[in-house]
């Protein structure tokens, strides 16, 4: 690709409504993992004025306090005041739980997939993540907005917050940051020049690299003039409606379903992760600049029902031979996914903000690059250095 193009990427904080309720399945999944590793999970959890509802499909031997757990992650990202929308302390909080579906655990328990569907990985070599740069840029602009709130850099923000990100392309290389789009929800009290002003300087100069901007970048804090309506007050949250945030912020292709609330059996969750694990190793291997996998299952099969490697053309050498060695290194079976990933742990409630990829913060199975030498080897590059 040669020609110039924009591409934008957007992320939110973890108070921003759907993200709580992300956050909330997921801290479900690891209460319920924490005691029973084979606990079968699908938790959804819906978010209004005052009011959390976690409902789903959850087969277990375990018990656990599903109102408690609530409140502590409310309670954790800052919601406990009645005026942000929601108080962990005092909201209502209903459950109503069903077992999973005898047909599902029909295929699930002799190895094979949870369910139909197809998933997609994605790496590439525009940031160290070997993520695209968009999608980072946006996910470490919403953390920063999240911290100078905690920390009291900016002590009038609230929990809500959204951040999105628009760079300038010349083929698949980012030249430049074009624009920067921050809304923070904040006290009401305050007027929208202090806000500009706070947000440029303690939440985009401090992430955004001053050699990627220039005259020409435009800042955007909160366009309408305020945002002092916000979390679930201002906008109902579900679980699964920022999967694009929670992956590649657009780049490359999405297979619909989501991550958060779901034990590993589901490949919606664990078949992504290992294609991103597998994606991730042939890019650190230097087979190519730029890979997207796609694979699909049928629910209760063991074996994918295809595997399809893009390159984009980036590859350095013959695709043929690249999708070769991923069938042959890589066990796309749902079981040996998830013991060469080791998912049956509770890792994923740390993973609902901020995205599931790309996370060099924390020591997740999927971004780690031990298969690079492998695959550098096979192809006649010899080893990887700098891994």
């Amino acid at each position: 690709m040669n020609r110039q193009y924009m591409f934008s990427s957007e992320s939110v904080t973890e108070g921003h409504p759907d993200k709580l309720a992300d956050q909330i399945s997921d801290a479900v999944l690891d209460a319920l993992l924490a005691k029973d590793q084979k606990a079968r999970v699908a938790c959804e959890t819906l978010l209004t004025t005052g009011l959390v509802m976690v409902s789903g499909e959850i087969t277990t031997n375990a018990y656990i306090e599903i109102p408690q757990i609530v409140r502590r992650v409310l309670n954790r990202v800052g919601y406990t005041d009645a005026h942000y929308g929601i108080d962990g302390e005092t909201c209502g909080v209903l459950s109503s739980i069903h077992g999973q579906s005898p047909d599902i655990w029909q295929g699930v328990k002799t190895g094979g997939a949870g369910d139909q569907g197809m998933m997609f990985g994605f790496a590439c070599n525009e940031t160290p993540e070997l993520m695209p740069m968009p999608i980072m840029m946006a996910h470490k602009l919403a953390r920063q907005l999240a911290d100078v709130r905690r920390k009291g850099i900016i002590n009038y923000l609230r929990p809500d917050g959204k951040s999105q990100v628009t760079i300038q392309y010349d083929g698949y290389k980012p030249v430049r940051v074009d624009k920067v789009l921050i809304s923070a929800q904040h006290h009401p009290a305050i007027p929208q020049s202090t806000i500009k002003h706070d947000i440029i300087e303690h939440v985009i100069k401090p992430m955004v690299p001053a050699a990627l901007m220039d005259n020409d970048t435009e800042y955007f804090v909160n366009p309408t003039g305020s945002f002092e309506v916000g979390g679930p007050h201002g906008d109902t949250g579900l679980t699964g409606r920022k999967i694009i945030v929670d992956t590649y912020g657009g780049t490359g292709r999405h297979g619909g379903g989501a991550f958060s609330g779901k034990d590993p059996t589901k490949v919606d969750r664990s078949a992504a992760y290992m294609m991103r694990y597998v994606a991730k190793n042939i890019v650190a291997a230097g087979l190519a600049d730029r890979c997207e996998l796609q694979v699909a299952y049928a629910i209760g099969e063991p074996s994918p029902m295809n595997v399809v490697v893009d390159c984009f053309g980036t590859e350095k050498i013959d695709p043929g031979k690249i999708q070769d060695m991923v069938i042959k290194y890589f066990d796309l079976t749902p079981q040996g996914i998830i013991e060469h990933l080791k998912l049956r742990q509770p890792i994923y409630e740390q993973l609902a903000a901020y995205g599931h990829f790309g996370r060099t913060d924390l020591n997740v199975t999927w971004e780690r690059t031990d298969m690079a030498n492998t695959l550098s080897k096979e192809a006649g590059f010899g080893e990887v250095v700098n891994l």
